[in-house]
């Protein structure tokens, strides 16, 4: 089905966003490299989940960050997943029948950015829960239990999966700016998980990094020796990421050919 039957109920070059996010959840959700990487991340959380929190033995340290180390995986999923979802258009060439159903490109970019954002937001958050819940079942008798009525530890469960979600709209922001699969996935790659292992994360500039934000605040319930941002700073840092990686996507998106 082509991009300009899905928005049909529309006149032609009069389309508005509800009929292109229409369009787009039907594209996103008929792709079946989504529901297997969902289910990847699913799966590893809940996989991690369980032996991090079976193998705490420190009584004093942050159980709850242990649990939630599987969010290492689930972003590196999340980020992957965001590049295919932009880029498979590209390399299957479905991008001129969407450009072409909707001439409006930055409304195209904000349609699918909201869609993707939306349903990765939702299956972060189931992840992170649930691999946060199996971790603590786990957990052995003489560690204290992390509990999700303790304001801390729900605060770092739900961070944690709109890290996940951010993530992702970092890697569809790249796959708009990079348009090769391939190429956009090794720079994602590179971006948020290569940096931090070259030495940088020992400069000043490894508070800012995304990975390094979430793994010593975003999912801390508590202070990181040497680490200063609160997890709601941390936060606003990831999704200023999105928003210019975004915003620089569109950019170009109206300015080259598809």
């Amino acid at each position: 089905m082509t991009a300009a039957a899905w928005t049909s109920s529309a006149p032609p070059g009069h389309y508005r966003f509800g009929h292109v996010a229409r369009m787009e959840w039907i594209k996103l959700r008929t792709l079946r490299s989504v529901r297997w990487s969902l289910l990847i991340a699913l799966v590893g959380m809940i996989g991690i989940g369980i032996a991090s929190g079976y193998n705490t033995r420190n009584a004093r340290g942050d159980v709850t960050n242990n649990i939630l180390v599987g969010g290492a995986l689930g972003s590196l999923v999340f980020a992957v997943l965001g590049v295919l979802v932009m880029t498979s258009e590209y390399s299957s060439g479905t991008i001129r029948a969407t450009l072409a159903a909707s001439p409006r490109r930055p409304l195209v970019l904000a349609a699918k950015a909201s869609v993707f954002g939306v349903v990765a937001l939702i299956t972060g958050e189931l992840a992170t829960f649930a691999g946060f819940l199996a971790g603590a079942a786990f957990v052995h008798g003489g560690v204290p239990h992390p509990e999700l009525s303790q304001p801390a530890v729900l605060r770092a469960v739900a961070l944690s999966g709109a890290y996940l979600a951010l993530i992702g709209l970092i890697g569809l922001a790249l796959g708009v700016i990079v348009r090769h699969g391939a190429a956009a996935i090794a720079t994602v790659v590179a971006l948020l998980f290569v940096a931090p292992l070259l030495g940088l994360a020992q400069t000043p500039a490894g508070k800012f990094m995304p990975e390094l934000i979430y793994a010593n605040s975003l999912g801390a319930t508590q202070p990181v020796q040497g680490f200063s941002l609160s997890p709601w700073a941390g936060l606003g840092i990831i999704c200023a990421y999105a928003a210019v990686l975004l915003a620089a996507g569109g950019w170009l998106l109206t300015r080259r050919d598809a």
